[in-house]
């Protein structure tokens, strides 16, 4: 076959217009088809609908006439994008706004035939640029913060989902944002003797989004760890947590709902507290459901709450569905709820599968119903199947 490179001494002859306009398109769209970039930019379209009518429906008033609320709603979605900004930042876009509608203008001297004219429509998109650029730049800056913030809070929860005699487990966790406020683990807990040894449990969800629930998710598992080197039984385990998190939640307004647990392997005893969480899921080998409610208030909102526990005990064949509320409460693009109706045909549709497995088709079936429509709330999900030991 004859060589196509170019003899020896001479470069390759330069890309075409085409084949350069081709690698400019596929640097901006980073690959993305056309589709692709429409449901991008309809999910974004959307998210920044969300932030800002939540500004505007919180500032108009029942009993406006059609054109006043109109009106309103205007003045409001102005007000609502300009606060966003710095002040400075706030002159720079007024200042670009009022070039806009400024028509062409200019004089004209006659005494030496002198002319100047004023294009204030590229001054205006010149100010627009140069605002876009300070937005990227702040943009860019809190992307690299919440990446490092991200990798932190990775290294907090569990890789490989550890050997437990009895049982098998899968956890998975989509954040809404780039950082989350749900938590999930599961850690070795020592007793006094080796048949006091135990395997902890828990998954928790912080009131909030982003930063400020994902700083206390990790006081939470701070406070977990620590609390559970201590020789006391799950209900006073779980007391102690929650009169530390009420310190810390500003007078309940940042509370934590959280199912938390220990596993006896030698017995197959689960014993558990559901502090205001989602009531988990236990499916017996036989199709029978049951809800592991049995607990008391959130951590964080009354400092002597007291918790109430219970214990099931798990046989070859049952499922134990551990989850958030972001999970049931994802909506798709008609606003309904994925539900737990939902959630439980998948659990049975799956029960011969492997926790790995059923967890890589709940969440194929979340993303299918949900579509285009963007995350509202962290999803996080922890599926145990109890087998032979």
């Amino acid at each position: 076959m004859a060589s196509t490179s170019p003899p020896v001494g001479q470069s390759a002859p330069p890309a075409t217009f085409g084949v350069r306009m081709q690698q400019f398109w596929r640097r901006v769209t980073e690959g993305l088809e056309i589709s692709q970039l429409w449901s991008q930019f309809e999910s974004e379209t959307k998210a920044s609908y969300r932030l800002y009518s939540k500004d505007v429906q919180a500032k108009t008033p029942d009993g406006l006439t059609h054109r006043g609320r109109h009106l309103h709603v205007i003045k409001e979605f102005f007000w609502a994008v300009l606060e966003k900004l710095s002040p400075a930042r706030r002159v720079l876009l007024l200042a670009a706004l009022i070039l806009m509608v400024i028509p062409q203008g200019g004089f004209t001297h006659n005494g030496k035939v002198y002319a100047v004219e004023f294009n204030f429509h590229f001054w205006a998109a010149l100010l627009l640029f140069v605002l876009l650029m300070l937005e990227i730049a702040d943009r860019v800056v809190m992307k690299r913060d919440l990446q490092i913030a991200r990798e932190i809070q990775t290294w907090l929860l569990p890789g490989a989902p550890p050997q437990i005699p009895g049982l098998a487990l899968a956890y998975a966790t989509r954040p809404a944002n780039t950082v989350a406020g749900d938590y999930y683990d599961v850690f070795p807990r020592p007793g006094k003797t080796r048949d006091d040894d135990r395997v902890v449990f828990a998954v928790a969800d912080v009131a909030g989004k982003s930063i400020p629930a994902a700083i206390l998710m990790a006081t939470f598992q701070a406070s977990l760890k620590t609390l559970s080197t201590a020789q006391v039984a799950l209900p006073e385990l779980v007391a102690n947590m929650n009169r530390y998190a009420c310190s810390n939640s500003q007078g309940g307004l940042r509370f934590t709902t959280a199912f938390l647990a220990e596993y006896d392997s030698v017995r197959r005893v689960f014993t558990y507290i559901n502090a205001g969480h989602n009531h988990p899921v236990l499916r017996r080998s036989d199709g029978m459901i049951e809800r592991l409610d049995a607990g008391g208030l959130p951590l964080g909102i009354q400092p002597e709450a007291t918790y109430q526990s219970a214990s099931v005990t798990l046989s070859p064949g049952d499922w134990l569905v551990i989850f958030t509320d972001g999970l049931v409460e994802a909506v798709n693009a008609r606003d309904e709820d994925y539900g737990e109706s939902r959630l439980l045909n998948a659990i049975q549709a799956g029960a011969t599968a492997t926790p790995a497995d059923l967890l890589k088709r709940l969440m194929a079936d979340l993303d299918l119903f949900v579509g285009t429509t963007p995350q509202h709330d962290d999803v996080t999900c922890m599926l145990l199947k109890a087998t032979p030991q």
